[in-house]
């Protein structure tokens, strides 16, 4: 029987936190069993991806503690509960299916009068059809011409998501022939934005993607409205131009006035909706329904790994555990995400929401306060620009910041040049191998501007390239390694009422029913 508690009620977690500041990354990584250690701390994820983490403050005695808190917080029986579908989102009491979009590890999920894995696959299957009709030109404008152009209208997880995927696979795509039609996104409902991007485009061969699960957030409306009033003024027809993403009891289904529309639901939420419609549509008519597909298998496969209950062959469940660690034991404030790739460019954004506004919360499942600490602060960009930009801080500032770097043996477009006896992607690798050492190693100095503490602890996951199955792999690792966490915290990791109240206070503006703080605020703006 599951049990849902506190950790800190555990004899484990007390356990854990009596362990603070037991490893020295610097002199593990120093010293002449560098090379057995950095072997040894490594295990296999999807996708030909590889977890290392040698370059961790963890040691065996750390490690077995790991297992112990996995098994009293019963992190693998909850992940299979949720496999299940039992009620694990008890703010919204909902099922949580993510993982189903890509693959059945669990019990046949029966909701809402249809088994769910059914429901998945087949609008996998309708997206696929519909983007063949569309490359073949089965499918053309009101002038009989092909579609060259796609362009995704939402917000939060039906654009962070989507966007970073899809960047990520863009130049792979291009270079293997599987490229279909170039993608553009409208989110903010800034006008600026999505007057900058539907002026870029050609409107008589764009489909307008608009995502919305209740067919009514106002950021994305407002924005559909301002497009449709673009694609008039072309004088295209709005209706042979929009498709939408939506449930089925969105004002958005069934309705002449979209080419088709594609059905999710509210147990998958919006931050984990990459592998479903939200991500699919885009990813299917961009580069190929294909495509999209073996991105699914590599998540599947990482979703799979994830149910080992040993935690050194688990990579999610140590990446998870690790990272409890470093927040509860170490008191650790934030996490860095640094993809040595520029396709990976949005995808700290991505994580960033995925983490925070999952596990950013100060009570428990039964809306208790917690009385540890929660979620870290997540934040990052590609090198090696980051480090011309905050790594001076990884680096040298107060806070010890833990790293999570991400790398590839080779590039995706296979273009390069040789500059002194070596590639740019040697270069690159070469950077990130030396930031590794430089956080953990650190380097003694006479002058103390010039001296570094060392200490600082990253992960490594590395592959030999960007593709479809270990891009699958690697959403699929982080979104497993939040749901462990949160369930270690015994947070509801999968709902997000801190993104409700302003907007809630947004439409009292706009209303005009307005008092106190608020009415002072809006005459600085709104005029």
């Amino acid at each position: 029987m599951i049990t849902w508690s506190n950790s800190d009620t555990l004899s484990s977690w007390k356990k854990l936190l009596s362990l603070k500041g037991m490893v020295s990354v610097k002199d593990e990584l120093s010293g002449s069993n560098a090379a057995d250690r950095i072997a040894k701390y490594s295990i296999k994820m999807g996708g030909g991806l590889t977890y290392n983490y040698a370059a961790k403050q963890v040691n065996e005695q750390i490690i077995k503690t790991f297992s112990e808190l996995a098994s009293e917080q019963q992190l693998i029986d909850k992940y299979k509960a949720l496999l299940d579908g039992e009620v694990i989102n008890t703010g919204e009491k909902r099922m949580v299916l993510h993982q189903l979009t890509r693959g059945q590890l669990g019990k046949d999920v029966i909701a809402d009068g249809v088994n769910k894995r059914d429901f998945y696959k087949n609008e996998v299957k309708r997206i696929a059809e519909f983007a063949n009709n569309v490359h073949s030109g089965k499918l053309l404008n009101e002038k009989g011409e092909k579609y060259t152009t796609v362009c995704q209208i939402g917000i939060g997880g039906s654009d962070l998501g989507p966007r970073a995927m899809y960047l990520a696979l863009e130049n792979w795509a291009k270079k293997n022939n599987t490229f279909k039609m170039e993608a553009h996104f409208i989110s903010n409902v800034d006008p600026d934005d999505a007057s900058s991007v539907v002026k870029s485009l050609d409107i008589s061969k764009t489909i307008f993607i608009l995502v919305s699960k209740s067919g009514t957030t106002l950021e994305t409306l407002t924005n559909e409205s301002f497009v449709k009033d673009f694609i008039k003024k072309a004088g295209c027809d709005a209706s042979k131009h929009m498709i939408a993403v939506t449930s089925e009891t969105s004002p958005l289904a069934h309705n002449p006035d979209y080419m088709a529309a594609f059905y999710m639901d509210d147990y998958i939420g919006g931050r984990y909706s990459s592998t479903s419609g939200v991500g699919g549509a885009v990813l299917s008519l961009a580069f190929g329904a294909d495509v999209f597909q073996r991105f699914l298998n590599g998540a599947a496969e990482e979703d799979k790994l994830a149910l080992n209950d040993d935690v050194t062959k688990n990579p999610a469940l140590m990446d998870a555990l690790i990272g409890v660690y470093e927040r509860n034991v170490q008191e650790y404030p934030a996490t860095a995400i640094l993809p040595y790739s520029q396709a990976l460019s949005r995808f700290p954004a991505h994580l960033q929401q995925l983490d925070m506004e999952s596990n950013g919360k100060s009570v428990n499942r039964d809306g208790k306060p917690l009385n540890y600490l929660t979620g870290p602060v997540i934040f990052g960009e590609p090198g090696t620009n980051g480090q011309h930009s905050f790594y001076q801080l990884l680096h040298q500032g107060t806070d010890i910041i833990p790293l999570q770097f991400i790398a590839f043996q080779k590039n995706q477009t296979g273009d390069d040049v040789v500059i002194e006896d070596s590639t740019s992607q040697v270069k690159l690798c070469a950077n990130v191998t030396a930031q590794i050492v430089a956080f953990a190693c650190g380097k003694q100095d006479e002058n103390p501007n010039k001296a570094f503490a060392g200490n600082r602890p990253s992960s490594l996951i590395y592959g030999e390239q960007l593709n479809p199955e270990s891009l699958g792999a690697l959403l699929a690792h982080y979104e497993n390694k939040v749901m462990f966490q949160g369930f270690v915290w015994n947070v509801n990791s999968f709902d997000q009422e801190g993104v409700q109240l302003g907007k809630k206070l947004a439409k009292t503006v706009l209303s005009g029913q307005m008092e106190g703080a608020l009415k002072a605020y809006s005459g600085l703006l709104i005029k």
